[in-house]
């Protein structure tokens, strides 16, 4: 009897190891998976340029100096890239490009400092136009307007469905004086979207942390086991379940009117961080509600056995020695907020904004995704090159979280 029951239990027990080995498994599975193809898919997109540019192209007319307006005899440098095409006549090269679009784009590789393309004027509507205005590398060619030997006009550039060579190859052969050229600044960079999420974490936090803090403290330090204290913690661990797209219609209905008072007329920027700021709320309450239970009782009962009151041990003894907790539920909160997209959808707009202010729309780095997605053509690859950003810039604020615990908890203990 005690054989068979020795045997059933190690098929039970390895029955049961198996279950967890498998299911282990299909989750690391899944996870490597994921990673694999956000990886795949946008690593190659991920540059310094992505971060800096912004999501949308300027656009510029301008014009040559008559002075200068004419052709030369000019040598490609050394260090030029074997893929560009370079004008002779012109002093000018361009060499093809993919947008992160992945549309096909013609871009400037090089001007030679005495080539006419490096003394132009702006042409374009605005207070700038009639002012020098000088083209950099990388500024993308859409049309370059020229008059023929014979005096007939004709264009060159992307409009015209040319590539890089076919460019020079139409300057060197047939333009004998530059009209005009159309060109536009890089974009598809995430430049505004990254200033958007810093203004989203940086306020949601200011605003919900000191909220939070306070209200954890009270809960565990100071709050009596009344049915009033019961409903406040069972409301709070309600709040933790509800869809993040409900704080989004309250924060459009409820606290729109509180951001219009400071000047705001459409959603915005400061709309999205108070919603956040109440989504955040019972992260923070909660968290910082458990590291305040882990605090040992001796710790209270030895700072109140010196002659210090409730409130001092609470502020000197008690809560820096939760810091280490509480900075885990910051984390959560940032990653909440890095994260969240449904909610700020509704509270600041799909608009990609390049200049966001508090009182204008922008996405985040989530939103933007969902933007970039929500297409017709769907672009997976900047998608994909901004979750790796997100995953990169989570794993940073992890280490510094756990290097911070790590040296807090030597000090106080």
């Amino acid at each position: 009897m005690i054989r068979e029951n020795r045997r059933s239990s190690k098929v039970s027990d390895g029955l049961l190891n198996g279950i967890t080995y498998l299911s282990s498994l299909i989750s690391v599975t899944v996870l490597i998976s994921i990673f694999i193809f956000i990886f795949s898919k946008g690593f190659s997109l991920i540059s310094f340029d992505l971060l800096k540019n912004d999501y949308w192209s300027k656009n510029y007319l301008v014009e040559v100096k008559t002075e200068v307006n004419h052709s030369g005899s000019f040598t490609a440098p050394d260090d030029l890239t074997p893929q560009a095409s370079f004008s002779e006549k012109w002093g000018i090269a361009f060499v093809d490009a993919l947008s992160n679009d992945k549309h096909e784009l013609v871009l400037v590789e090089y001007i030679d400092p005495l080539s006419p393309f490096a003394h132009t004027i702006d042409k374009s509507a605005g207070a700038n136009k009639g002012l020098d205005l000088t083209l950099e590398v990388g500024v993308q060619i859409e049309k370059i307007d020229f008059k023929r030997l014979d005096g007939s006009a004709d264009f060159a550039g992307n409009l015209a469905s040319q590539n890089a060579a076919e460019i020079a190859a139409a300057l060197d052969q047939d333009a004998a004086s530059i009209t005009s050229a159309y060109v536009k600044t890089p974009g598809g960079g995430i430049r505004g979207s990254l200033l958007t999420t810093g203004y989203l974490i940086v306020v949601s936090l200011l605003i919900a942390l000191p909220i939070g803090i306070a209200a954890a403290i009270y809960l565990n330090e100071y709050a009596n086991k009344s049915r009033l204290n019961r409903m406040i913690r069972s409301g709070i661990e309600t709040l933790t379940g509800v869809p993040s797209i409900v704080y989004g219609l309250m924060g459009v209905s409820v606290l729109f009117p509180i951001t219009r008072a400071f000047g705001a007329t459409t959603t915005n920027i400061l709309l999205g961080s108070l919603t956040m700021a109440i989504i955040l709320l019972p992260t923070i309450i909660r968290s910082t509600e458990e590291a305040l239970l882990v605090v040992p009782n001796s710790l209270r009962d030895a700072s109140l056995s010196l002659g210090a009151n409730q409130s001092q041990t609470i502020f000197k003894v008690v809560l820096p020695c939760a810091v280490p907790g509480i900075l885990t539920g910051v984390l959560l909160s940032i990653g909440r907020v890095i994260g969240e997209s449904a909610a700020l959808i509704y509270t600041m707009g799909t608009f990609i904004n390049d200049s966001p202010t508090l009182l204008s729309q922008g996405t985040s780095l989530a939103v933007h995704i969902w933007s970039v997605m929500s297409g017709e053509q769907p672009n997976f690859e900047l998608a994909s090159a901004i979750s790796i950003i997100i995953l990169i810039f989570v794993l940073c604020l992890n280490i510094i979280v756990k290097l911070l615990s790590k040296r807090l908890n030597k000090a106080w203990y």
